[in-house]
Order: C-alpha cells, then structure tokens, then sequence
C-alpha cells in the first residue's frame, strides 16, 4: 500500500452541510481498501478564481494509504458528485 493525499474543494457550505460530504469521501476511501490516517478540515476561504461561478470554497485535506489501482476508482467517482468543485489526489513520496 501507497501513501496519498487527496485535497478537495466543496461548494462553500456551512460546516454541518459539509460533514456528508467529508464523510462520503471518507467511506469511498475505505470501501476502497484504504486506510485513513488523517482529516484536516481547512474549512470556508476563498478562491483565487471563481470556479463554477463560486468564489468561495470548503477545503479539506485526507492522508490515506491505499494500493495504486483503486486511485482510478476513487477520481472517477469524486469527478461524478457535483458538491465537489475542484480535486486533486497526489502520491506522498517514500
């Protein structure tokens, strides 16, 4: 298993509408075979673009490890939900 991080920017909501949101990435990951080793919430900011026509953001960070071929699965399925403006999954390196 490979560490990885997943950063992911939800449309700007209050942070109990954001909790499903955070939580349902977080059982993909497991549904997955991942483990989790850390959620950082970053919470609202702002954007330095708009993005879909919003100009704020909620951002939040997971630390997880997972074997290298259930990544595809994991960008498909976060590019499918609308809540989720922007992602971005990256490698940790060794």
């Amino acid at each position: 298993m490979k560490k990885y991080e997943v950063m992911f920017i939800a449309k700007p909501l209050e942070e109990a509408e954001a909790a499903p949101i955070v939580e349902f990435v977080s059982n993909l990951l497991t549904k997955n075979g991942g483990k989790i080793e850390k959620v950082d919430v970053w919470g609202k900011r702002r954007l330095a673009y708009p993005v879909k026509k919003q100009n704020d953001g909620y951002y939040v960070l997971i630390n997880f490890e997972i074997e290298p071929a259930a990544i595809f699965e994991i960008d498909r399925v976060i590019k499918i939900r609308e809540e989720i403006l922007k992602h971005l999954i990256v490698k940790i390196g060794e």
